[in-house]
């Protein structure tokens, strides 16, 4: 996996992350292995669709005998794909949506403020070197 961040991240249909999911949580794990796993718990899983994505996964160059792209680099290319498409890449209206349409407790906010905050404080960071080091 670690000359997975060279190349580019192939796109993943939501079946496929389902796969991924099971492959990343289990690795290593044979075909039959991930298919047990998806019948498991999901008994609508059919065996050969599950052989056929798996197949598809390897074509796509996002499986081979392992993972060749990491779950958070799939992660990371999903949800930028996902800002652009929905939000015009655009954070703040994101944020403002997801707060406003999803119920989020007190502990949920507390967590958001501070990832927010501690952004804020890399950002300021980061700038203040530059300025040191012109």
């Amino acid at each position: 996996m670690g000359n997975a961040a060279m190349k580019p991240v192939p796109k993943i249909t939501d079946t496929e992350w389902k796969i991924m999911r099971v492959v990343w949580a289990k690795h290593p794990i044979t075909a039959a292995g991930v298919i047990e796993q998806l019948v498991t718990a999901d008994p609508t899983w059919h065996p050969k669709t599950a052989r056929t994505l798996l197949a598809r996964l390897v074509r796509k160059g996002a499986l081979d005998y392992e993972p060749l792209v990491a779950e958070r680099e799939c992660m990371k290319a999903a949800s930028e794909s996902f800002l652009e498409r929905v939000f015009g890449g655009s954070l703040q209206p994101m944020l403002a949506h997801f707060v406003e349409e999803r119920r989020l407790t007190k502990k949920d906010l507390d967590a958001l403020r501070r990832l927010l905050e501690d952004g804020a404080d890399r950002e300021s960071s980061q700038r203040g070197r530059k300025r040191w080091d012109r």
